[in-house]
């Protein structure tokens, strides 16, 4: 017999809702700014009304908290599984490149959304946002300083810094172009910033 599921037809639809919502709000707060889009704007791009938002978010700022913890959480799920799969340094930086390289460019809204609109977060949420992004930098710092032992871990932060500010700002002006070969101009000149080459 078959392990029982937490998973019902209600709560899977009410993900569902859920996550659409997210979605819409990046893509509402990217084009427009947090503080000119209305819970109805919410619900409207998702086919609710305004006060329906209600059940799944307390209001417009757990919204916005909800896409900005959420996108870091999985950031830094996804350095720490890349430094589990990977033992090699240079191949584990690669794959950190990679993996940053592909959220930038799916994610291009909640990057613009965390640029303009971190500061309208509750204190709280902003603190763990923060906490959650030195996280993931550190992440890099720790597979950096053993592709470059010799190297002060001040400049290697630094270096991992200037490669998010590449990576992050690059998609938005490159949407017209193939996604394949934006992703490895991307991939060559993160290597190149962090003293590292492409395989």
């Amino acid at each position: 017999m078959s392990a029982p599921t937490d998973t019902t037809p209600r709560s899977q639809a009410k993900a569902d809702r859920r996550s659409a919502l997210l979605s819409a709000a990046a893509t509402l707060f990217a084009r427009s700014g947090f503080n000119r889009v209305s819970i109805e704007d919410l619900g409207a791009a998702v086919g609710v009304s305004g006060p329906a938002v209600y059940r799944h978010f307390n209001g417009k700022q757990a919204v916005l908290a909800a896409l900005l913890i959420d996108v870091s959480e999985d950031l830094v799920a996804g350095g720490r599984a890349v430094l589990t799969e990977t033992a090699d340094a240079t191949a584990a930086l690669r794959d950190l490149v990679r993996f940053h390289v592909r959220f930038a460019l799916t994610n291009p809204d909640v990057i613009r959304v965390q640029d303009r609109d971190l500061d309208s977060l509750a204190e709280s949420d902003r603190h763990r946002v923060r906490a959650l992004q030195r996280e993931y930098v550190e992440l890099w710092v720790q597979v950096l300083q053993r592709v470059h032992p010799s190297v002060d871990v001040a400049l290697l932060r630094i270096r991992a810094h200037a490669t998010f500010g590449l990576l992050n700002s690059t998609p938005h002006s490159a949407r017209a172009s193939s996604t394949a070969s934006v992703r490895a101009l991307l991939e060559e000149m993160a290597l190149a910033a962090l003293g590292a080459t492409a395989a």
